[in-house]
């Protein structure tokens, strides 16, 4: 019987061909992703000096992994999906930890730029909010789509998710 999931370093998802596509393929994962956060993060760190950036910050929306795939002009965007999807479960759900705190505080900061009477107001103290807790977890995400998980991270996830992850580098 042919096993209908595809696996990380085998078929269509071996090793040199998620590395042609910038997938790392040890998890699965791009960084190309991650330019979704960039984009926001350069117009927070921007305001100060610019606070007409404030509109793109509003206009801005989270989107999942996939979601973000879909939507891009990433050349092999089908390659990376199926990419994550089979990535470690343990790592795409602490890749969405990363996500989710990202996406809250970017929430937190546009709803504090709808209630300012201009963001000129307060654009240095969410540049600095940005450049203090967003940009971390940004990079944060970044470490977890290269294999790099903090131990505190998978201590809250159990032994079974740090016994896959450390397979998956053995």
């Amino acid at each position: 019987m042919e096993c209908l999931d595809p696996v990380l370093g085998a078929g269509e998802l071996a090793a040199d061909r998620l590395e042609q596509a910038n997938i790392n393929p040890h998890t699965g994962l791009a960084t190309d992703y991650l330019n979704h956060f960039n984009e926001v993060m350069m117009l927070l760190e921007m305001l100060p000096a610019m606070p007409d950036c404030a509109e793109d910050v509003l206009d801005w929306e989270p989107l999942d992994y996939e979601g973000h795939f879909e939507n891009s002009t990433f050349k092999d965007k089908q390659l990376a999906i199926m990419a994550y999807q089979a990535a470690p479960v343990a790592l795409r759900e602490h890749l969405e930890h990363h996500v989710a705190k990202i996406n809250g505080l970017v929430g937190q900061i546009q709803t504090q730029l709808r209630s300012a009477p201009d963001p000129g107001l307060v654009a240095a103290e969410i540049a600095d909010k940005a450049t203090h807790e967003i940009k971390p977890l940004i990079s944060g995400a970044g470490a977890v789509i290269h294999g790099h998980v903090e131990p505190e991270a998978t201590q809250h996830e159990g032994d079974a998710a740090q016994a896959e992850i450390d397979a998956m580098f053995a």
